[in-house]
Parts: structure tokens; sequence; C-alpha cells
């Protein structure tokens, strides 16, 4: 059973709705809009840009018939009279901006229009407010009765702007942070190691071991959303689309190797990856990088978001590998020094590498040089041994400074004959580098020596020693005014470097 109904009239229904109403009269609007079309006005935006009082004039002359209970609530009104007497203080400021779209809408004949604007309560309460108007049947040409129907969004927008505050801030922090900063979908790559897994590979590091192609397709995979400022100076990119079409050049030769593991890694659920990878510039130099890969949070089963760091150590590995060469090299002259040569003469000597030949090398005159010229042209001297000892050989071959103008030569699978061929180039660029070197010219003493069946590294280099030091011997017998000091009898030299267990 239903109860009565109650009956409403148009006036209680305005008067009682949850929404803001104003019943307007623009008729004065529109006797402005006739008088600029008859001075030949087409386009009102621009007639408004061209002087803006234009738009106060336009809301000047509009006139508010009534409103409704909720618009006196809404900015704080005692009645209408009060609200009427205080608009000026209710549509203020950037309003009269906004006002432009619904004038122009009138203008253009629509009966309809909307905007997002701001108003104020009469306290002064800031008010962002939607309002959607209509121009009610039969006042089409007049406009005498427009209905303005204005929603409180003020929560929605401040909630809207924290958004945008939020997400500028997070967007500063990317743009600006002082690392090389990725953003990447590797969703295609999941779907390919789940493929695989469902076909019954539990294995990934065998698999690419059999098929690296997968390697390299899963690299085709990734697909690069977003990069930062930083990500463009440290690889030489004058923009991110240049970078972003340049992949190719930043990410070769050793990366797919550290990629595979980097694959293993997701292989086995680990999200949150960290490794030392090489990359090169667009310019082509060497970057070296701590990568740091997370998949971000909410996107673990898909991997369709992560962040990739790069945190730039090139000056580390420069410093790391600098002080690795000092450690195995001679400042002075760039040869291996005294101490990688122990330890090579006692790897060949374990892995039992045969034949050898070992070459022992002196500097003729470098006692009476330092004594008549100073220590500076000695040491010239000895640069200019290391640049010839350095192009006379080749890897697996090696030189080293193994005393103050004592150099050796280990020349692994090298017979005698070979070692004899080594040492007319030792002479011949020794010549060569005198033509370029005015003054004092160099001058070596050399002798060689070549393993035989089962003899042990340590008595070919005293074999070869002895040969070098008659080479010295007959030298300084030649020259006898050069000998000084550097002519030392054959007991008075010392031992020559032992292999370990010899």
């Amino acid at each position: 059973m239903t109860g009565p109904v109650v009956a409403f009239d148009d006036a209680e229904m305005f008067q009682l709705a949850p929404v803001s109403f104003w019943l307007e009269d623009f008729s004065g609007v529109k006797q402005l809009f006739d008088g600029w079309r008859a001075d030949g006005v087409t386009d009102l935006a621009s007639h408004f840009r061209d002087d803006p009082t234009r738009v106060r004039a336009c809301s000047e002359r509009i006139r508010v018939i009534k409103v409704n209970q909720r618009t006196l609530r809404l900015f704080e009104a005692a009645d209408f009279d009060d609200l009427v007497a205080n608009l000026g203080r209710v549509f203020r400021d950037d309003m009269l901006d906004r006002h432009v779209e619904e004038l122009t809408a009138l203008w253009d004949g629509e009966t309809e229009f909307s905007s997002y604007s701001v108003n104020y309560s009469l306290s002064g309460r800031r008010m962002d407010i939607q309002m959607t108007g209509r121009v009610l049947p039969g006042s089409e040409e007049s406009l005498e009765r427009v209905l303005i129907a204005i929603e409180d969004v003020t929560e929605r927008e401040q909630a809207r702007r924290e958004q945008a505050r939020s997400e500028n801030y997070a967007r500063g922090l990317f743009d600006h942070s002082p690392v090389s900063l990725w953003v990447e979908d590797f969703s295609a790559i999941k779907r390919l190691l789940d493929e695989i897994r469902e076909r019954g590979i539990d294995d990934l590091r065998i698999f690419t071991d059999v098929h690296p192609e997968f390697v390299h397709r899963c690299m085709s995979e990734i697909r690069v959303l977003d990069v930062n400022r930083e990500t463009l100076d440290l690889f030489r990119a004058p923009d991110k689309s240049t970078l972003l079409r340049r992949l190719g050049e930043v990410f070769r030769d050793d990366m797919q190797r550290s990629f595979r593991e980097q694959l293993i890694d997701l292989w086995g659920g680990k999200l949150f990856q960290r490794r030392e990878v090489l990359n090169y510039a667009l310019d082509g130099s060497e970057v070296h990088v701590l990568l740091q890969f997370s998949v971000l949070p909410g996107h673990e089963q898909d991997w369709s978001l992560v962040q990739v760091a790069l945190t730039d150590i090139t000056a580390r590995k420069k410093a790391e590998t600098y002080l690795e060469y000092l450690g195995t090299h001679d400042v002075l002259t760039k040869l291996f020094n005294r101490s990688f040569y122990v330890d090579e003469l006692n790897r060949i000597e374990r892995k039992g590498l045969r034949p050898v030949t070992i070459i022992m090398v002196d500097l003729n005159g470098l006692k009476a040089a330092n004594d008549q010229w100073g220590h500076a042209v000695g040491d010239a001297l000895l640069r200019r041994v290391g640049e010839v000892l350095d192009k006379a050989v080749e890897k697996p071959s090696c030189a080293a400074r193994i005393g103050g103008d004592e150099f050796a030569l280990l020349l692994p699978g090298i017979d005698a004959e070979g070692g004899k061929q080594v040492m007319e180039e030792i002479h011949r660029l020794a010549g060569l580098n005198n033509q370029f070197h005015p003054g004092m010219p160099l001058s070596l003493s050399m002798g060689a020596a070549t393993s035989v069946f089962g003899e042990r590294l340590e008595e070919v280099v005293r074999r070869a020693d002895v040969a070098m030091y008659e080479s010295k011997r007959d030298f300084y017998l030649g020259h006898p005014g050069e000998a000084g000091d550097d002519y030392l009898h054959l007991a008075d030299r010392p031992e020559p470097v032992r292999a370990v267990g010899g």
C-alpha cells in the first residue's frame, strides 16, 4: 500500500534542489552582442582579447533573478539581497577569464554551455566549481531566462592538484636524478621465459648455452619507455629520440653476456639485481656503470614496468685498471715489471710450455750517461729501450724490466732460430730508434738461450744471462772509455731470477 502523493510546484523544487541554482537574465548581454555585430564583430574571442574590459562589461549586464537555498548556504550569504550586493566578491580574479567560454557559446547561438571556474564565498573561501548553463525554452532569442547550475568540486580539484604536484615532484626527481634512470617494459621477456618454461625447460643457463640466439631475441624485446637527463649526458646523446634510435651502439659487445646473467637471475625469481657492466656512449667511448635493476611494485606478475639505474663508475674503473697496471708494469719504460716477470716465468714452468727462448738484455753505458748528463738523460734512454722491446715482441711473448738497466724477454713456443730473429729485430729497431733520437745512441747487449728437453727455466735464464754478459764484455772491450762502473766481472753479477721450486 502506498502513501499519498505529495505535489511540489516548480518553485519548491527549485528552492529544495541539492545543487546551487541561479536563474539569470542575460538580455543585457544580448543587447551588447547585437551592438557588436552591428559594428562588424565576427570573432568574439578576438574581440575580448583586444580589450579584456569587455568581459567585465558583459558580466555587469547579467541580472540575477533568483537563487535557491543551496546557493545561499554554499556562498555563505544571509539572504538573496546579501548575495546580490556582494557579487563582486563572489565573481573575481580568474573568474572573468573563464567567463569567456560561456559568453562565446551564447554568441555562437548555443543554448547549453559548461565550464570549470573559481568562485568565492562571502567569507573569502575559494571554491572550484563546475558550472552548467541552459537557456530556458522561449528565451533563445532574448536570453531573458538562463538557468545556471553550480557544483562545488573543490575536494575533487584539490585531489587532482595534489596528484599533479606528486607527479611533478616524482617527475622532477626522475629528470634531475644524478644517476642515469631508465623506465622499461620487460613484459615481452616475461612471456618468452614463461613459454620456454611451459615447454619443460628448467635450466636457463644450459638452454642459452645451446641457444644463444634466445638471449639476443630477449634483448630485442626490451621496450624503453623513458630516460632522464643524466642518461642523455652519460651517453653523449643530444635528445631522447636519438638515444633510443641508436641503442644498438650503447648495448653491444660484452653486453649480451651481462644480459644473459640478468635473464638467468630473473628466471630464478630475482627481481632486484645489481651488477657492473660495460656500455658505450654514442661517441664510442667506454662507459662503465653499476647497473641496478628492479621490477617496480605492483608489476611483479608481468614485469611491464621496471626501473634501471646506471651509476657511472668509469673513473673508478680507470683507477682500478691503472693500479692493476702499476702492479705489473714498470712506470718508466711501460714494460712489464720484475714481479710480473717472475710470475710469468713460474706460470710457463708449471704449464710445461716448450720450447722457451729467453733473451736477457742490458743497456750499455747507463751509469756513464747518468754521471755525465744527469738522470733525465738516463731515463730517456730507458724509455727508448722500452719502445724498442715492446715493438719487438707479441703475445704470448713478453718483455720486462727486471733491474736498473736489465731487461728480459720470455718467448714461449719460440725455438733458437726464432730467438735469433727476435734479437735481429731488436737490433734493427734500435738502429731505427737512433735515427729519430740524435745525441747519445741506444746500445744494447743481449744474450739468448733456448730450453732443451728436461731443462728447468732457471737454467735457461742463467745461460741467457751468461751469454748477455759475454756480449756486454765484448762491447766494453771495444769501447773501454765507456766502461766505468758498468763493467762488472761475471762473478760479481747477482744470481739470475729463479723459478719457484728451483
